[in-house]
């Protein structure tokens, strides 16, 4: 299948993310559940308990949470968005499915493990936007090391010949992995317009040029916040254009643990870095939970400041 019969054939409907209200477009707080995970005892958020996870969100005013389970915060009454991942065509129409019937807004997707051909690649972004149209549910393709989504110059041409593609915006993959600020930083931004435009939500999180997810208090004042405060204003941007009343693009603080444990085996994930505690002993060098915050706060001025005329 070529790729305008399968972008063609793509997530008629489902272009942005709407609450079914009336309001004007507007950024949308969620949450990703790895951000609450394993959080420190000396953290301000919430503890391991549903419960306690559930009223600290409705506290901090999250509508929605991703989750690879989200069924528990369905049921307590947020909306939900899910993760999936699809190595092989096949694999897509069960994702997709999933969603559906969950009544998740949308699924944010790993697509592929970034060794594909062209022909590969064709093969699986053609599968996912029939999925999604087939299940009428949208399907977001992540911006994501080790994946089909991992490199600029890739994703740009993906667009070319998929053009109904939408995308969840993990920068920080980029913006570290890729080196970003290693030459025009600016001009590569101009060059990425066709991704923005097509940004449909958000993961937040914030690195350096050598470092995935840097504490918001290390150093609250570094260069990288101007540069994702102006790659997320672009994303916001893209999604403005176009959009009515009701749609949202939701913005999930995505902040993962330096280690989860698994069936009792200790993992590790080396997203949160470790620094010395007041006691000496290594811990996660910043607070998770208030770092989403932070990051809110960032993602809204950034929003804001899209909405103003060029």
């Amino acid at each position: 299948m070529d790729g305008a019969k399968a972008a063609g054939g793509g997530a008629s409907g489902q272009d942005r993310l709407n609450d079914g209200g009336t309001a004007a477009p507007r950024l949308r707080k969620d949450m990703n559940y790895v951000t609450f995970v394993e959080l420190p005892a000396w953290s301000t958020g919430p503890g391991p308990g549903l419960e306690e996870i559930v009223a600290a969100l409705r506290a901090a005013k999250v509508e929605a949470v991703q989750a690879r389970d989200p069924r528990p915060y369905l049921a307590a009454g947020f909306r939900a968005t899910g993760m999936g991942r699809i190595l092989a065509p096949q694999d897509a129409d069960a994702v997709a499915r999933a969603g559906a019937e969950l009544g998740l807004d949308a699924t944010t997707v790993h697509l592929g493990d970034g060794l594909e051909t062209d022909a590969e690649a064709d093969r699986l972004a053609g599968a996912m936007l029939e999925a999604g149209a087939r299940h009428g549910h949208a399907l977001h393709l992540e911006l994501h090391r080790a994946t089909l989504a991992q490199d600029m110059r890739r994703t740009l041409s993906l667009i070319e010949r998929f053009p109904e593609l939408r995308f969840t915006a993990d920068l920080s993959h980029w913006y570290t992995g890729l080196e970003m600020t290693y030459g025009d930083f600016t001009g590569k931004l101009d060059r990425l317009g066709p991704v923005f435009e097509r940004v449909r939500m958000i993961h937040g999180r914030i690195g350096d040029p050598s470092c995935m997810q840097v504490g918001m208090s290390v150093d609250p004042d570094r260069r990288a916040i101007g540069h994702f405060r102006e790659m997320w204003r672009r994303c916001c941007r893209g999604f403005l254009d176009g959009a009515g009343p009701g749609d949202v693009l939701p913005f999930a603080a995505e902040l993962l643990p330096n280690a989860v444990t698994i069936q009792g085996t200790r993992v590790p994930l080396d997203y949160a870095r470790l620094a010395p505690g007041p006691d000496g002993e290594l811990r996660e060098e910043s607070d998770r939970w208030a770092d989403a915050e932070r990051l809110w706060e960032i993602a809204s001025e950034a929003f804001a400041e899209a909405t103003q005329p060029a």
